[in-house]
């Protein structure tokens, strides 16, 4: 089981039935899903079927979200982690990073904690040489994440609703 620990945080494989309850709780808050896929909150259900995808893409790719829990409360804070996506077109078949943290949870670098570690783990354990992002240009707080990960960006898509970044694991400095 992959597991990395971070000065507060445990970045771990889903427990499906552990972490439901409280992942679903995260993804049925507007505010956190408002820039992750549709923008739409999620379902139970639809929770239940994303640690699925995630779980898959864990047995097929070797990476994928990571549940991310505080040390201290063992609170399921969220997910980070490596995925592929499939859209916008310039991005799409690269390896990309995201995250989404109960909104309780936002300001206190937990983003920044996570997603740090999840470069390393690309870079040193899978050997990973790029990883890219998208965000929406509003969204000033995922943006200053990806300027402390050193991440550039890169241009902008969907007719300037996302903007993308990227970053050469090669030159990261972990």
């Amino acid at each position: 089981m992959t597991e990395i620990h971070t000065p507060r945080l445990l970045l771990r494989r889903w427990l499906p039935d552990d972490d439901l309850a409280a992942l679903a709780e995260i993804q049925a808050d507007p505010s956190v899903m408002r820039t992750i896929g549709d923008g739409a909150p999620r379902s139970l259900d639809e929770t239940a079927e994303d640690i699925e995808r995630w779980e898959e893409e864990w047995d097929e790719e070797g990476f994928g979200l990571f549940a991310v829990e505080l040390l201290g409360s063992g609170e399921l804070a969220g997910a980070v982690g490596l995925y592929v996506p499939d859209a916008p077109a310039q991005i799409a078949g690269h390896i990309g990073i995201q995250w989404r943290l109960g909104r309780q949870f936002w300001g206190q670098g937990y983003a920044s904690e996570a997603a740090h570690a999840t470069l390393e783990f690309a870079l040193q354990d899978r050997g990973i040489d790029r990883v890219v992002a998208i965000t929406a240009p509003d969204d000033t707080s995922s943006a200053k994440v990806l300027d402390k990960l050193g991440m550039a960006a890169t241009g902008s898509a969907q007719d300037g609703r996302a903007l993308l970044y990227a970053i050469d694991l090669t030159e990261f400095e972990g």
